[in-house]
């Protein structure tokens, strides 16, 4: 009996060119604007190397005060500049693969391999794409308190259940101290907050979650104080020093980070291993993705282990360091119980 194998359903060059049902894009940190993808960052992931260099163009200083013109020629005035700085990315280059025995697909029913396959890669990638982004974010927070005096955070969370009061827990009076860390840029730009669902719930509670439509009308998209509210279990929870919980929840802004895709050099192939499955043979489905996921304002510090900074090593204080003024960052962090 003829069996089909993974080999001959999934053509790979039409398999990489399908559109994605999951990509980045579709997650709510992307579609909030919090993450934008840009062109030159998609030719920067395009490039070789593993890092390299987004220079840009440092403000011109608003506290020299400006010259006083007079009719004297022995009045000489001396001109300022502007100087450039530097953000350095890093790659991330990212795979997996999933196997099948050709014995089970003799054996299974259900529909089109080539849909679901197609489905749940999309979908793996966009929730690790996500992962790498809170990751991130964890390093961010971390690099802040150990190295910018922790400007970027406000902290209220009690280490014990039994010092837990409504003041420690998400409300209005703490969420305002966290935008103003930005001091008087707070008010231009920032888009969503994204919270673990237990600080959600205390949101709720607080009945100030206001619902708006989304692109059919549905009123299904979560606010707060006019920010897009993003629900994600994977936001920072630590323990108290003997119990309780204490929740990590991060402001954004617009274009908080850039996003770029590259192209591997074999994005997909197709594996097999006659010889495995005791004779019965396995084929492997191998996917392949280069991402630039950078936060604005930084710059990549430290060297990973391997070829790319794991999520692990994302999310410590030696992957990221701040270039820019706290006040041009758009990124504000709330810890409460």
């Amino acid at each position: 009996m003829a069996t089909t194998r993974l080999s001959d359903i999934i053509d790979v060059t039409v398999f990489q060119d399908l559109p994605q049902i999951d990509g980045p894009e579709k997650t709510a940190f992307f579609e909030s604007g919090i993450a934008v993808r840009n062109g030159m960052i998609d030719q920067f992931a395009n490039a070789p190397g593993k890092t390299g260099e987004l220079p840009f163009w440092n403000d011109l200083d608003g506290s020299t005060e400006t010259n006083y013109s007079t009719d004297n020629p022995a009045d000489v005035a001396t001109p300022q500049k502007i100087d450039q700085g530097e953000q350095i990315y890093r790659k991330a280059f990212v795979n997996q693969g999933w196997q099948a025995a050709d014995l089970a697909s003799e054996i299974a029913m259900g529909g089109s391999a080539i849909d679901a396959i197609r489905a749940k890669v999309d979908k793996y990638f966009m929730r690790q794409w996500q992962r790498r982004l809170i990751a991130t974010t964890n390093g961010i927070l971390a690099d802040n308190v150990a190295n910018d005096s922790g400007d970027m955070v406000v902290d209220v969370a009690a280490e014990v259940i039994g010092s837990q009061t409504s003041s420690t827990k998400f409300n209005r009076d703490v969420f305002t101290e966290a935008v103003y860390t930005m001091g008087d840029a707070a008010a231009d730009g920032l888009s969503a907050i994204a919270v673990h669902s237990r600080v959600m719930q205390q949101m709720v509670k607080n009945d100030d979650i206001v619902y708006i439509p989304d692109s059919q009308g549905m009123l299904t998209i979560p606010t707060y104080m006019g920010l897009r509210v993003i629900v994600d279990d994977g936001m920072t929870v630590t323990a108290g020093t003997t119990s309780g919980f204490k929740y990590t929840s991060v402001l954004f802004g617009a274009g908080a980070f850039g996003y770029g895709v590259g192209s591997p050099e074999v994005p997909v192939e197709v594996e097999r291993e006659a010889a495995q499955g005791n004779g019965g043979g396995i084929e492997t489905l191998w996917v392949r993705n280069t991402w630039i996921l950078h936060p604005f304002g930084f710059k990549a510090t430290g060297t990973p282990a391997g070829q790319s900074f794991t999520q692990a090593e994302l999310g410590t204080a030696a992957t990221v360091d701040r270039v820019l003024d706290r006040k041009l960052i758009p990124m504000a962090f709330l810890t409460t119980n």
